[in-house]
């Protein structure tokens, strides 16, 4: 994964602001957000760990609108191709190969399916890249849409459509990861799709899904990817196994330390990663106790001036500080 991390340090100049979520939990947690409420903090945690997927389908689309050229190496100067291709990398392109590759790990048949979106100028067209298993993404050159032109919006609902309606309507799993540098703007479309898509979910009409938000650049907005990871919360569905709905994730890729945490919120309440374990506030007390076993996602009220807690289990202790949400 040092691969990985690397190609992530390229993104390192593009951080949004803070947001409920933590940004780098400690491990081995995958996954911490603090919701404020009126009189006490709910804290909802996940364990890192690769979820057990069979006959997956996975994808990754990359944005395409003009505002991520230089990600591309595409300076928009005029002169020569080699002044160019000197003067701004390609960033683009080595870590979506990265994710690209390591997503193949996890596709039933070893492939993943790659397309740009947000092109043309009304942000809804799409470019299909292809399907590409792990030896073939080696040779594959990302340089942004050949046949679409860039767009001038960022629409985000013609992209989950083509994966969820089209590319894998009748996939037991699907994951897909989208990387944006900027403002959603048709945030309520897609809330409304997606809110759909979990009531199809509850009523066992689509099977298993998971969308990642992955953030690069100045001029993301975490505020929309903080609403539509939060979208489901209070919503009470349930998939017929008894899972909380939850479809959506988001990371900002300069926080990002290893691929793994694209899995941070693929994990279900009733996988136990451990025989017991408690949590304890920062006086020691004990506010949850899973003494029947430790799920994998899992949440717990604590006081509301509260900066930290801890998880104890009976190998050791891990201590989360959460204080940065109050920043």
């Amino acid at each position: 994964m040092l691969r990985i991390a690397r190609c992530m340090e390229h993104f390192d100049e593009y951080k949004g602001n803070n947001m409920p979520k933590i940004k780098q939990p400690q491990e081995p947690f995958g996954d911490i957000n603090v919701i404020i409420q009126d009189t006490y903090l709910e804290i909802v945690a996940s364990i890192l760990m690769v979820p057990d997927i069979e006959s997956a389908q996975v994808g990754l689309a990359l944005d395409a609108s003009a505002s991520i050229k230089k990600m591309y190496g595409i300076s928009g100067l005029v002169g020569s191709a080699f002044f160019q291709a000197s003067t701004i990398p390609n960033v683009m392109e080595p870590v979506a190969k990265s994710i690209a590759s390591f997503l193949t790990n996890f596709a039933g048949d070893g492939t993943v399916h790659l397309i740009y979106w947000a092109c043309n100028p009304s942000g809804q067209g799409i470019e299909p890249i292809g399907t590409f298993n792990a030896d073939t993404l080696e040779n594959l050159t990302i340089q942004g849409p050949k046949r679409e032109k860039w767009g001038r919006g960022t629409k985000l609902l013609p992209p989950l459509q083509y994966f969820l309606d089209h590319k894998m309507k009748e996939s037991p799993w699907s994951l897909v990861i989208f990387i944006t540098d900027g403002i959603i703007e048709d945030l309520d479309e897609v809330k409304s799709y997606c809110m759909q898509v979990g009531k199809d979910i509850a009523d066992n009409k689509r099977k298993n899904i998971k969308l990642v938000l992955l953030g690069v650049g100045e001029e993301v907005d975490e505020s929309q990817m903080e609403e539509l990871d939060d979208m489901f919360e209070g919503t009470e569905l349930e998939d017929p196994e008894g899972n909380e709905i939850d479809l959506w994730c988001h990371k900002l890729a300069s926080d990002m330390q290893r691929m793994e945490e694209v899995f941070a919120e693929v994990v279900s309440e009733n996988t136990t990663v451990a025989p017991n374990g408690k949590i304890l506030d920062s006086d020691g007390n004990v506010i949850a106790n899973y003494a029947d076993g430790l799920p994998a996602k899992f949440r717990f009220n604590m006081p509301k001036n509260s900066k930290s807690f801890t998880l104890e289990l009976a190998n050791g202790s891990i201590t989360q500080d959460i204080s940065e949400v109050f920043l």
